[in-house]
């Protein structure tokens, strides 16, 4: 390699490099965002755990408010009774309503999880077809670059030869005239 094609190669490593760190980002960028999918979709079971317990908390709150009614209030026995039926009635439907709404929240996500790592899936290949042919031109271009600047450095070192050449003549010619001047 010359003198003068170093810097031009030297240039195109660095785009190739940029390039290729680009590319990385981007796939690093996608793999994030499927890892935290993942997580977000793991933490739905926590958080349906957590509120279920909550409303069974809540559940047996109202349970020990009505037990220190019956316990306090003499003959409610019965309207106590009637209305723990009616809480317990609530409560269940409400937890039957609340797993069912965490499952169709879980399923959703999940198959928006899907859908995204394939849909990134395919850019990132579709992408990576597209890098791979800008790769290659971008070798084609520095090949052909390396070239004319080899002809350029050649065609330089041709023409400073030329020029010395002519600088030889011309001193050889002023000392043919300084010596016929002399004689």
């Amino acid at each position: 390699m010359s003198q003068y094609t170093t810097p031009v190669t030297t240039a195109f490593e660095m785009q190739r490099a940029t390039i290729e760190q680009s590319q990385k980002a981007l796939k690093q960028s996608v793999e994030f965002q499927k890892n935290m999918n993942e997580a977000m979709l793991g933490s739905l079971d926590s958080q349906e755990s957590a509120q279920r317990r909550g409303v069974e908390l809540a559940q047996t709150a109202v349970h020990n408010y009505l037990d220190t009614v019956e316990s306090t209030v003499p003959g409610v026995a019965p309207t106590v009774e009637e209305i723990r039926t009616t809480v317990d009635e609530q409560y269940e439907f409400l937890l039957e309503n609340h797993a069912e709404t965490f499952e169709n929240v879980e399923a959703e996500f999940h198959e928006g999880a899907e859908t995204y790592d394939e849909m990134t899936g395919d850019v990132v290949a579709a992408l990576d077809e597209q890098i791979d042919l800008l790769v290659e031109a971008h070798e084609d271009l520095e090949d052909q670059s390396v070239e004319a600047v080899e002809q350029w450095g050649d065609q330089l070192e041709d023409l400073q030869d030329q020029v010395e050449e002519v600088q030889e003549q011309v001193r050889e010619v002023q000392e043919q005239a300084a010596d016929a001047v002399e004689a």
